[in-house]
């Protein structure tokens, strides 16, 4: 089965997923805490489908990488842009859970400790992956 649609698919789940957590904060600094509530677990939602969708690409393709043929200035911010995603990227799942779970169980002042450090990261994976889709599928030069 050709899954080569899942790259756009997944990027466009990032970009769902970081749009959610701007509003998602807009909101809570607003006092509209359950409209914060539904748009979070809607960026909690896109980003566990993009996860999932993700590792089936990947399995598809026999967790074959996409190589980016540019050298030089450009193939190393590429790849300083890419290994702060990775790394950062590995960090969102338990702290996405733990917001999640503190969350919903009104344990506030320790999710508004948790998202002070998980928001910005979250922000920053979720950006970085449609860059890293762009950079690989619409910009990367030939080989």
């Amino acid at each position: 089965m050709d899954l080569s649609f899942l790259p756009a698919v997944n990027a466009t789940l990032n970009a769902g997923a970081a749009v959610c957590l701007v509003v998602g904060r807009h909101l809570v600094r607003r006092g509209r805490v359950a409209a914060h509530r539904r748009t979070m677990l809607g960026a909690f939602a896109l980003s566990s489908l993009f996860l999932v969708l993700y590792v089936v690409h990947k399995a598809s393709r026999g967790f074959v990488n996409t190589p980016f043929h540019a050298e030089g200035a450009a193939k190393a911010a590429y790849l300083v842009l890419l290994f702060s995603h990775v790394t950062l990227a590995m960090t969102i799942p338990p702290l996405a859970i733990a917001l999640v779970t503190l969350g919903l169980r009104g344990r506030l002042a320790a999710h508004r400790r948790l998202a002070r450090v998980a928001w910005p990261l979250w922000i920053y994976v979720s950006v970085t992956g449609v860059l890293v889709y762009l950079l690989l599928y619409h910009l990367n030069p030939p080989a």
